[in-house]
């Protein structure tokens, strides 16, 4: 029953979506419409979803503990968390991780979007974000009824103490790559204000003309882990987006944190779903393969973009390319869509992406073909 003011009437409950924006997705209908009127259907490069098979080895795994009933732990297997405290030193050269220090979670954009809550953080706290970020940065700050910044320099963060702050290096939408030395300040500054950095990492694996750096790397942290986190995915590079399927490692106090209000709230990560993270995190070569396919669609895109007008900023890694005409990013969308092609406009990631487009290597061989082909009309 709704409880009702002092008049008596019935009190207006306040709704937890009426703190967010519009979804962003919902306002480039028409433009989607319009690509897949085209006589040769839709590119859609808008969304970085994968379109390539997950390997068989990942597969098996998945299917070997199809048939176990009970309840899975929400720390994960000891052999999922030993699978990532390896994956990441092979791969990135993190080490010093201890196995407890590592937290499997429903799909990064999961954790993202709750880790202010799940942190405790409310309305006096300010959470910082990227100037051009991934929408659910500021969303899950939202949620939380916590303020949000836009900076990338922590210098216009002002006199405020931060309570957390999100780093996205390589970045999505622009594929830019935060140096060690900008990672290093980041930190610096983080534990003089007590600030806890977030850093999204889900894209490291994805270097084209740079090298991305974890902010655990010991040339950023000095194996001083305290405050810090890493997000990873295996939506990438090992193409589980469908499995919903990430960890969370670093300062093992703050991962223990999230592990008991995760625990409470039954946010497990389904033993299947585990045992193919497991997989996945044990063998390169898929990863490797994988990694290959979206290099041969970048340079082909890349290409085209550039010999029909566009100019490509950043993209030193990851899986978009941040291009630009020099002019309002919703006219370069109807220009691409009367060639049916989908991309997000950079509008979407704040309001310094007005003039980007952001154009995902997320399609098959054929479709980019096809996109590049189309360009040139």
């Amino acid at each position: 029953m709704a409880s009702a003011d002092r008049s008596g009437a019935p009190a207006t409950r306040a709704r937890v979506s009426d703190r967010l924006p519009d979804f962003p997705w919902d306002t480039i209908a028409g433009a989607k419409a319009r690509a897949a009127a085209h006589p040769g259907g839709i590119v859609d490069l808008s969304v970085g979803t994968p379109v390539d098979p997950v390997d068989p080895v990942i597969r098996e795994a998945l299917v070997s503990v199809a048939e176990v009933p009970g309840y899975p732990a929400t720390y994960g297997t000891p052999e999922l968390r030993a699978a990532a405290v390896a994956a990441l030193d092979r791969r990135f050269g993190i080490s010093g991780i201890d196995q407890a220090a590592v937290l499997p979670v429903i799909g990064t954009k999961e954790l993202i979007a709750g880790l202010p809550r799940l942190l405790g953080l409310g309305s006096v706290d300010l959470v910082v974000i990227p100037e051009v970020a991934y929408p659910t940065y500021e969303v899950g700050a939202l949620l939380a009824g916590a303020r949000v910044l836009r900076a990338d320099g922590m210098t216009r963060v002002g006199p405020e103490n931060p309570a957390l702050i999100y780093l996205n290096s390589p970045s999505n939408p622009t594929g830019r790559v935060l140096g060690v030395d900008h990672l290093r300040k980041v930190v610096a500054f983080a534990r003089e204000r007590g600030a806890i950095v977030a850093s999204d990492e889900c894209y490291l694996g994805l270097s084209w003309d740079a090298e991305p750096v974890s902010i655990l790397d010991p040339r950023v942290c000095e194996g001083d882990h305290t405050g810090l986190l890493a997000i990873h995915s295996l939506s990438k590079t090992s193409n589980l987006a469908s499995y919903r399927a990430g960890f969370v490692t670093g300062d093992q106090d703050l991962v223990r944190e999230l592990l008991e209000v995760r625990k409470h709230a039954g946010m497990i990560v389904p033993l299947p779903i585990q045992a193919a993270m497991t997989a996945a995190l044990s063998h390169d070569e898929h990863e490797s393969r994988q990694r290959e396919r979206y290099r041969v669609r970048r340079d082909v895109l890349r290409k085209a973009l550039e010999d029909n007008g566009f100019r490509i900023d950043h993209s030193e890694a990851g899986l978009y390319l941040w291009a630009t005409r020099g002019e309002n990013c919703r006219t370069t969308l109807d220009w691409l869509a009367e060639r049916g092609i989908l991309a997000a406009p950079g509008d979407f990631y704040g309001p310094t992406g007005g003039e980007h487009v952001r154009i995902g290597l997320t399609a098959t061989d054929e479709r980019i073909a096809s996109a590049a082909e189309r360009l040139s009309d």
